[in-house]
């Protein structure tokens, strides 16, 4: 006779509520022999086949009306492997029972997962395509500990939550199922029954592939395989290489002109990165491209953090996007969100009843600024959930650098906060400490294991250390941008020239702490929206000197030591403030001779110079690379500068910020000699007035400066020079 637990059991199978199916369903050993149960609602008939033989064995009895089928097979004491023939109407198939496999995760993943230290959870959590004992189908795996009851559902089970309920692994929490015939493609999601009783489905968050909006099911692809990195883009990284970063929001780049649709990943594969080679820049930066489901957030709020927005293309097009600026000689950044997650139902927020990603407590848990969740980075399935996340970027589709976004939120508990709406760490402080671990803990493995790709700090306050080795108590970023340079020199620039001579020193601050972290200068997104106006906007005076202060100061910002880093569009001044919903205004570089013509060849020679003239970065963080050659010259608004590289070359740079041509300016320099002027931001060629030095001057024995030779230089109104001694 068969064993059968109560009907109260039967009652939650079927319902969808009982939270150890594997202890009913499957293959198990009674007294009698073998008896092999299956939820199967619906069916009419169903038989046990053993799959060696190809023949039945026991025909499975409807024991309850809902579905449940049961059989014994009294002279069977060995397990062995079997499928079901099962009727549906008059349709007859051979299926594998899901409930026949054993555990899937092994122990030293169930270790390291419960750890916080598992470098690939990707691997172990979602859902993979993979052949199991003979069989083809997809394991599921997910986080949820506190769920009674989880559910694998999708196009291949009609999204009936009763009919692939998932083992709970106790150990750490995890769901697990390996479901035959699934295929790639299918849409699924996680129906989840939580602490409290109610009923949701969410998508998986490991998933690595997400509908775009409305929509919400993940999708089943495989991963990525890994990408080889080449030393060449290792080397294009380095803190003594020209790093000069196109920012971009691929929405709204460019669009087509007859629908004002997205161009796709293959499309921007051939048109952006084509001009991102011609333009001169290194790298490009793309805003954030996971999955997300408010285009207004410009993809700052994703929930799919492994999934490539489906806004341009598929995962593979994606990659092979990537692939293609790589081709071109381009390293590829990702503007990266580990701060805080969107509240969307079909998200983390609650998972499985309890703030489970999030911290409970709003004081600590919610994002005033932009009302989203905020990350309990104290619990080790958390960390380890983002910090995988980082690692797959770099590892499965060839990311060189993570560029982490609004990391001063994620260090301080009282960011953005009222006195009374934060809760201070155990030592009375008001430093996210377990954050700090976080990003030191991110920072230290990509690097160990990787030892490719450079993580690039958005912080905007003083905290210490951001680019110091967490060996070191710092956080372990190869980069910090530098919003204190970036805030003083843009209001410096929005000033009229008649009163720049008072506010001198907000040019050459910047040098008193260029050294304490290895700094990228950053005139990203952040300064062209929310009515701050486009950067050209910001310059003053007429038509011409709006542009002629533009090209000065992007002369003195690729001069000045530290990275570089241009938001679309800025390149050649566009006009109106950038919007996400629209491409960038491209007609206004019609006229191959005007203004915003001549702003785009100044940056594409900037770019071009700078790679070419090893003094402008190789020395970027070493005081060595940099001198002051005029440093108080506020009545003329007039600094001057020499870089150097390792061996002693030299380039020399002077700003001119008043609309006054400053004639027989006199220069000392280090070493006599002809000096080339091998830029001039006031050229015809970028549509200034084309004062300059004729292309070269001599020194002179006179000295100047506190040096025994000088130059004499014309120098051009509201412009930057560059001068090279020729013998270079």
């Amino acid at each position: 006779m068969p064993v059968l637990p109560d009907q109260h059991v039967i009652n939650q199978i079927i319902s969808g509520r009982y939270a150890d199916p594997f202890s009913f369903l499957g293959m198990h050993q009674v007294g009698a022999g073998l008896e092999v149960r299956a939820l199967l609602p619906d069916a009419s008939q169903v038989w046990v086949i053993d799959t060696q033989k190809q023949s039945r064995v026991a025909e499975l009895r409807r024991y309850d009306d809902r579905g449940v089928f049961v059989g014994l097979m009294g002279r069977r004491r060995k397990f062995f492997r079997y499928q079901l023939e099962v009727c549906w109407g008059d349709d007859t198939y051979i299926i594998d029972d899901p409930y026949r496999f054993g555990t899937l995760l092994q122990e030293l993943d169930v270790w390291l997962l419960s750890e916080g230290t598992h470098l690939r959870p990707y691997e172990k959590l979602g859902a993979h395509p993979i052949t199991l004992d003979g069989v083809e189908g997809v394991s599921f795996a997910v986080w949820a500990p506190n769920a009674i009851r989880v559910s694998v559902v999708g196009e291949f089970n009609f999204w009936d939550g009763r009919r692939h309920p998932m083992r709970l692994r106790r150990e750490n929490g995890i769901w697990e199922l390996f479901i035959p015939a699934v295929k790639e493609g299918q849409l699924y999601k996680f129906e989840i029954i939580d602490c409290h009783g109610n009923l949701g489905l969410r998508a998986d968050p490991y998933a690595f592939e997400a509908q775009m909006r409305p929509d919400t099911a993940s999708v089943i692809r495989p991963l990525p395989a890994p990408v080889e990195f080449s030393p060449e883009r290792k080397k294009a990284n380095g803190m003594s290489q020209p790093v000069s970063v196109y920012e971009v929001h691929l929405g709204s780049w460019r669009r087509h002109t007859d629908d004002n649709f997205w161009l796709s990943y293959g499309e921007l594969a051939e048109q952006l990165v084509s001009y991102v080679k011609w333009m001169g820049f290194t790298h490009i930066e793309l805003m954030p491209i996971n999955e997300h489901p408010f285009d207004g957030s410009w993809g700052y709020q994703p929930l799919g953090m492994y999934a490539p927005t489906r806004r341009f293309g598929s995962p593979p097009e994606f990659k092979a996007f990537v692939d293609a600026a790589h081709e071109a000689g381009l390293n590829v950044i990702l503007d990266w969100v580990p701060g805080h997650f969107p509240s969307d139902s079909h998200g983390l927020a609650e998972f499985d009843g309890t703030a489970l990603y999030e911290y409970a407590d709003p004081r600590e848990g919610y994002h005033q600024d932009w009302n989203t969740l905020i990350y309990n980075y104290g619990r080790h399935e958390v960390r380890n959930y983002l910090a995988g996340n980082g690692f797959y970027w770099i590892e499965r589709y060839g990311i060189d650098g993570l560029r982490v976004d609004a990391v001063a939120s994620m260090i301080y508990r009282d960011y953005s906060r009222k006195h009374g709406e934060w809760i201070p760490n155990h030592y009375g402080g008001r430093e996210n400490l377990e954050a700090i671990a976080f990003l030191s803990y991110t920072n230290q493995t990509i690097g160990r294991e990787l030892g490719v790709a450079v993580t690039i700090a958005e912080e905007s306050t003083d905290y210490p250390g951001v680019t110091l080795p967490p060996e070191a108590n710092g956080l372990g970023f190869h980069y910090k941008w530098n919003m204190g340079w970036m805030n003083d020199t843009l209001r410096y620039m929005q000033l009229d020239p008649v009163h720049r001579k008072y506010h001198h020193n907000l040019l050459t601050f910047g040098m008193a702490y260029a050294y304490t972290e290895n700094f990228m200068l950053p005139l990203s997104h952040d300064e062209v929206v929310h009515g701050k106006g486009s950067l050209i906007d910001k310059m003053p005076g007429d038509a011409w000197q709006k542009f002629a202060n533009l090209r000065a100061y992007y002369g003195f910002m690729w001069a000045h030591p530290g990275k570089k880093l241009l938001f679309m569009g800025c390149e050649f001044a566009q006009g109106r403030e950038w919007n996400f919903n629209a491409s960038l205004d491209w007609h206004l570089l019609d006229d191959p001779s005007g203004w915003h013509r001549g702003v785009q060849h100044v940056v594409r020679d900037l770019n071009h110079c700078y790679r070419e003239q090893s003094a402008l970065y190789e020395l970027d963080y070493n005081p060595r690379g940099f001198e002051w050659l005029v440093v108080d010259d506020h009545e003329n608004s007039i600094l001057a500068f020499v870089r150097r590289d390792d061996h002693g070359n030299e380039v020399v740079v002077v700003s001119n910020f008043t609309p006054v041509p400053r004639h027989g300016y006199r220069i000392g320099v280090d070493r006599p000699g002809r000096y080339q002027e091998i830029l001039n931001t006031d050229s015809q060629y970028y549509c200034g007035s084309n004062t300059g030095n004729q292309g070269e001057v001599q020194t002179e024995a006179q000295p100047s400066h506190h040096r025994e030779h000088s130059i004499s230089l014309v120098i051009p109104p509201l412009a930057t020079i560059y001068l090279r001694r020729e013998d270079w």
